[in-house]
């Protein structure tokens, strides 16, 4: 078979799901996810590097990633990996 399977179908994702609801479940004045980024941000203070970096993920978005190749003649094949949902890859 040819293509890919997943081709138009939207990919399960049951943890995001039920990150969501209990998310909701917390009402809409946040105070919950502010307690969760509160935490965050302490951690990222104390000097956590997965803090850290989670807060520049969410902040500033995710760094393109780009990959050099070359083929067996020589010649250079370049692949600029983008976050998908980010329409603005960085050079």
């Amino acid at each position: 078979m040819a293509g890919n399977a997943n081709s138009g179908r939207k990919a399960e994702k049951p943890f995001a799901d039920a990150l969501r609801m209990e998310l909701a479940a917390l009402g809409e004045d946040h105070k919950g996810l502010r307690a969760v980024a509160r935490q965050l941000i302490a951690k990222a203070t104390d000097g956590d590097m997965q803090a850290i970096q989670e807060l520049a993920n969410r902040t500033d978005g995710k760094v393109a990633q780009q990959v050099n190749l070359a083929d067996a003649d020589g010649d250079k094949l370049v692949i600029q990996l983008v976050r998908f949902g980010d329409d603005t890859p960085s050079e």
